[in-house]
């Protein structure tokens, strides 16, 4: 049951700090994320964390679906809040503020996974779930058995982990959030006219990010400020609007340098950057390392996973 109204006063008084925490997994600083990130555990694997009770808070660069398997309880997310039966599922997307308050035999599948992977799955899917959503059981819908063979199969898939488990868990994922998104139409919240014009930024950076547009020109094509672009990009995803850009020209980089055999020159050129010498500098700045040295390390780290498969 969703109750918007008073459950805003009981989700803040949960928060004892003036800043609602930011983490990478609950109780674990946030820290940045590759763009092919995925984590998946149980709620109750971090039970000696939060005993059922997870304060608000929320994850900047990574979003999360949560499939409620067993028992219930109440979960929160910015002003609403849910009275629960498993099964139910979440999609909080990354900067949501959400939290619950659980049972001991109550537990959870959790999929994280980073901003830049979550784009990926959208682009297959050929839309978004850009809103959160809470979703619980309804009589004699039969997609819940099928969401909870995905889930346990992702859980199972995510701790074996060989050398096609990447891609093994990127499809189930993908099944996931199709089906979750199916399930949702009705149930998705609106943004706010500020999140919203976060999100229609965000459209934008991704189809233009590599004609090096100004600040002003992504104002001008939305008809609206900088000041209050600004305003909707720190309050949809936490950053500023020039931190968004240069961070999708970041990740497409990776994904090149990753994913091609393409050279650095050219890898540069495709994301902006017109000198060679300026794009090292900007990789090296933002990863620590050269885009060679980065290139080299991920196929390092690739190579015995490809030898176990």
């Amino acid at each position: 049951m969703d109750k918007p109204g008073k459950s805003l006063v009981l989700f803040r008084a949960m928060a004892d700090t003036d800043k609602i925490p930011d983490f990478f997994v609950y109780g674990e600083p946030s820290r940045s994320l590759e763009i092919d990130f995925m984590h998946v555990e149980t709620v109750m694997e971090r039970k000696s964390v939060h005993f059922g009770e997870v304060a608000p808070h929320k994850h900047m660069h990574m979003a999360q679906i949560t499939f409620w398997y067993r028992g219930g309880g109440t979960y929160r997310y910015e002003d609403r809040s849910f009275e629960f039966s498993a099964p139910a599922i979440s999609f909080m997307p990354s900067g949501v503020v959400h939290g619950f308050s659980v049972g001991a035999n109550t537990d959870a599948i959790v999929i994280s996974l980073a901003d830049e992977g979550l784009e990926t799955i959208h682009e297959r899917l050929g839309a978004a779930i850009e809103r959160p959503l809470f979703i619980a059981s309804r009589e004699d819908d039969a997609q819940w058995q099928h969401l909870d063979q995905l889930a346990h199969m992702t859980l199972a898939e995510y701790r074996m982990r060989d050398g096609e488990s990447r891609h093994v868990l990127a499809g189930l994922v993908q099944t996931i959030l199709a089906l979750t998104k199916r399930m949702g139409r009705a149930d998705a919240q609106q943004p706010s006219p500020s999140h919203a014009l976060g999100v229609a930024l965000r459209r934008m950076i991704d189809r233009h990010y590599r004609e090096d547009w100004p600040v002003a020109r992504y104002a001008e094509e939305l008809a609206t400020t900088r000041h209050l672009l600004d305003k909707a990009a720190r309050e949809a995803f936490g950053k500023s609007v020039k931190a968004m850009i240069l961070e999708r020209r970041l990740i497409e980089a990776k994904r090149l340098l990753m994913f091609t055999i393409r050279s650095v020159e050219d890898i540069g050129r495709e994301t902006g950057f017109d000198d060679p010498a300026y794009f090292s500098r900007f990789f090296r700045k933002h990863t620590g390392a050269s885009p060679t040295e980065w290139r080299a390390l991920k196929l390092d780290q690739q190579r015995p996973l490809n030898a176990m498969a």
